[in-house]
């Protein structure tokens, strides 16, 4: 059957000369992450992840410089693949190697005093720590993404790196009993670890390798399951705060703007507290003991928490004013209004045509009426006008496959689920019936979402 091309609402007409279908907009610079489309700001352990995660990825496809899609790549900026548990992929970020170095040259320093009698080969019993106290952040990471899974969250990949892990989780929990369990399951695993490790630690004697190693792992978890506990947003204690706030209030911003602030304050806290903690000597040594260098170091680790916290504590809130803003993303309102061309069409007559329509888009259609590909904006753009009446649209045009139509009544996290599901820089809008309504154009997703975000909230 011949499908007709209905227009979408839009009836800015267009000038033939310079862009003549407001192809030279400029494309909005921030990408967003909605986990990139809106979600949930990842889980994290011993620390927060760095923002980007907040991590979530963007909603709207990257292409490369032409307009054309770009390659599809396994996971950028993943790092090393270490495997698919649960068919979740766990990277190590080159930073990890960092941390691992560092944890072997002061667990192997420490080992010194404990055990001399080791030598040399101290250090390789501290990287065999390094990496079974790395081993604990993944199974506390996994812990949130079984949850996750159980609750038919995705999760896109978990990262070990330098504070710690993330559990990239792409959705919001539905309630707050979710996001309480979702959030409580890492730091439970921990102290499960750590209970685990002090019942091997009391089989075996103290002042021997397995010993040490079981005390450190135990201290370890210990104080992984409690730094993750501090009711602040990133960590897994201010989104058990925000489930709490959320369930009494009803209201999940609320429960994100109290929980980020108290996670701020955190941040604070660690930034002045830390270094007056071991100055003082409430850690155990001594404050004659504690050198310069200590201090610089106990400075420098503070600055980092604080920072990464304080950090996390933001993107959380922007990542809910993100949330709220989604459902004004509706593809209806966005699409523009289309004209069909044949595939001979040049492309001077088929942008006389659009102009005289009114038209910021063109689709190419078969001898039945049928749309097969829609003209790129970047492609007009890259073709002189002198050359354009010699030019055959189907030269410029880009193949529809089944995920470059998009229902016109997709609105919000749906509508960007399906434009990162397949990356695209124009992609058909059909009615419910089957009936084309015009082209939605990312950029144009992207401005929206640019001017949502600017709006004053509620």
């Amino acid at each position: 059957m011949r499908k007709t091309l209905r227009p979408a609402t839009d009836s800015t007409r267009i000038p033939s000369t310079p862009s003549p279908l407001a192809l030279h907009d400029q494309s909005i610079t921030p990408r967003y992450r909605p986990t990139t489309h809106p979600h949930n700001a990842p889980h994290t352990t011993g620390g927060t992840a760095p923002p980007d995660s907040t991590e979530r990825r963007t909603a709207v496809p990257d292409t490369d410089e032409t307009g054309e899609r770009a390659p599809k790549r396994s996971d950028p900026g993943g790092g090393l693949l270490m495997g698919r548990p649960f068919g979740v992929p766990v990277y190590v970020s080159p930073s990890w190697f960092l941390v691992a170095a560092l944890i072997t040259w002061v667990f192997g320093n420490q080992l010194d005093r404990v055990l001399p009698e080791l030598g040399p080969a101290r250090y390789l019993v501290s990287l065999f720590f390094a990496v079974a106290f790395y081993a604990s952040v993944l199974v506390h990471e996994l812990a949130h993404t079984v949850a996750a899974l159980r609750f038919s969250l995705p999760v896109r990949r978990i990262r070990l790196q330098f504070f710690g892990g993330v559990s990239e989780i792409e959705k919001e929990a539905e309630t707050p009993t979710r996001e309480f369990v979702l959030a409580s399951v890492g730091p439970l695993l921990s102290l499960l670890l750590a209970g685990a490790f002090y019942l091997g630690m009391e089989a075996v004697d103290a002042p021997t390798v397995p010993g040490v190693l079981l005390a450190g792992l135990m201290i370890s978890n210990l104080l992984v399951a409690a730094f993750n506990l501090l009711p602040g947003l990133p960590l897994d204690g201010g989104r058990m705060l925000r489930a709490l706030i959320w369930g009494v209030t009803g209201k999940p911003m609320a429960g994100t703007v109290a929980a980020a602030w108290v996670g701020r304050g955190l941040a604070v806290t660690v930034l002045i507290g830390l270094p007056l903690v071991t100055q003082t000597g409430l850690l155990g040594n001594r404050s004659q003991e504690i050198g310069g260098m200590d201090t610089v170091m106990d400075a420098l680790l503070a600055a980092i928490l604080a920072a990464i916290i304080w950090t996390g504590a933001g993107n959380s809130l922007r990542m809910a004013r993100l949330r709220e803003h989604l459902p004004e993303l509706q593809a209806r309102a966005l699409t523009r209004r289309a004209i069909p061309v044949e595939n001979a069409t040049p492309l001077s007559e088929a942008l006389r045509r659009a102009n005289e329509a009114g038209a910021r888009a063109l689709v190419v259609v078969d001898g039945h009426g049928d749309p097969t590909a829609i003209v790129r904006e970047t492609a007009i753009a890259s073709v002189p006008e002198h050359r354009r009446p010699w030019i055959a649209v189907s030269t410029l045009s880009q193949d529809l496959t089944h995920g470059m139509k998009v229902s016109a009544e997709l609105a919000g996290e749906e509508l960007l689920d399906h434009l990162r599901a397949t990356p695209a820089t124009e992609y058909l809008v059909i009615e419910p019936d089957g009936g084309i309504y015009g082209v939605l154009s990312t950029t144009d997703v992207e401005k929206a979402f640019v001017k949502a975000m600017a709006r004053p909230q509620s």
